[in-house]
């Protein structure tokens, strides 16, 4: 008998189905400031960064960070793999080495049963041992909407912490991934993709971004952060306000899937709901965009590439290590100084 597709329970599906930014505001307004008195939290609810970051003694610090979604794909054991991979990510996106993950599963039972929850925490469980980590418990509930991911805690030296906050003028940005993941994976939900371009997708949605760690000891290497639900574009802008600077983008250099295929779905209008989303939230902070630079730019990413503001002492270095890594070197714009306008980014 042939499974049920796990996409056709599920309203959105990876990090497209994240709150809307304007609304994660509203609900977190009550929450940022109450921090403040735990002087050894360096990172919290008042900055829009990866993972919350405590330091507990000597220089030692511990990444707390979760992350789930609904499926982005039919395959259980796929979706597993992708949902465990994005959480661990932003462990490295702050420069830290994961140790420990604990699950968090929704899942209808009576719909879809006990043995293909079995292998989605399988999947998970691939992907924790590439990491080098124990899948060491988590939680699970009935749930009309199936859903995924990692609760993930990793170590960090103080003085290694990368964060978004930092970037600076004069900085190359680079990204480590392409973009356009939340296309494929909307035609992939509507039976529209081919295998090819199944199988391409997949190979980057279940990378590690082990990377993060090796760039961590880089001096020079100013501002990480990982590319998710908010687009290339939102995670930028994310970047500038915390760093208090503007970027240039240059958007042919953005690395992207093959465009011949992404355009013969744009064509067809085929793209995720929450690029508008993010489109609407993020577009008073760019200038003028077209219609494909709006829809790539904006694009709601699943594990994503790392975005990095290096400055040009750390270049060279940075680019060895990307190699080494076996990854494309991708320089896609560069940080400015903080202007008189608006406007955080300019695409040219």
């Amino acid at each position: 008998m042939e499974k049920p597709k796990l996409t056709q329970f599920s309203h959105g599906s990876g990090c497209g189905c994240k709150i809307a930014p304007t609304d994660l505001q509203n609900i977190l307004q009550g929450v940022k400031g109450s921090e403040l008195q735990f002087q050894n939290l360096l990172v919290g609810n008042g900055r829009n960064d990866d993972a919350a970051v405590i330091e507990i003694e000597n220089g030692q610090c511990v990444i707390s960070t979760t992350d789930f979604f609904t499926p982005i794909v039919d395959d259980a054991i796929a979706f597993g793999k992708i949902a465990a991979a994005n959480a661990i990510s932003d462990v490295y996106a702050m420069g830290g080495s994961p140790i420990m993950a604990i699950g968090i599963l929704g899942w209808p039972i009576e719909q879809l049963g006990a043995e293909i929850a079995a292998e989605v925490i399988s999947g998970a469980q691939s992907i924790c041992d590439q990491a080098g980590i124990p899948l060491a418990g988590g939680h699970s509930i009935d749930s009309r909407e199936p859903f995924f991911g990692l609760s993930v805690t990793g170590l960090v030296k103080k003085e290694d912490l990368k964060t978004n906050g930092q970037a600076q003028p004069g900085d190359t940005l680079y990204l480590t991934k392409p973009i356009g993941s939340g296309i494929l994976s909307t035609a992939m939900k509507r039976g529209l993709s081919q295998p090819d371009e199944d199988e391409l997708l997949m190979s980057e949605l279940v990378k590690l971004n082990r990377i993060g760690k090796d760039l961590s000891i880089i001096s020079g290497v100013n501002a990480l952060t990982d590319v998710t639900g908010f687009g290339l574009m939102g995670h930028l802008i994310e970047v500038c306000q915390a760093s208090k600077v503007q970027a240039e983008l240059d958007f042919d250099s953005v690395p992207t899937y093959p465009m011949e295929i992404l355009k013969s779905y744009l064509d067809r209008f085929i793209m995720p709901d929450n690029t508008m989303r993010n489109f609407k939230m993020y577009s008073k902070d760019t200038s003028k965009l077209s219609a494909a630079q709006l829809q790539l730019l904006c694009d709601p990413q699943t594990n994503g590439g790392l975005l990095i503001s290096a400055s040009d002492n750390a270049k060279s270095e940075v680019e060895k290590a990307l190699g080494q890594a076996g990854l494309q070197v991708w320089p896609i714009g560069q940080i400015l100084s903080s202007g008189t306008n608006d406007t955080l980014i300019t695409v040219n």
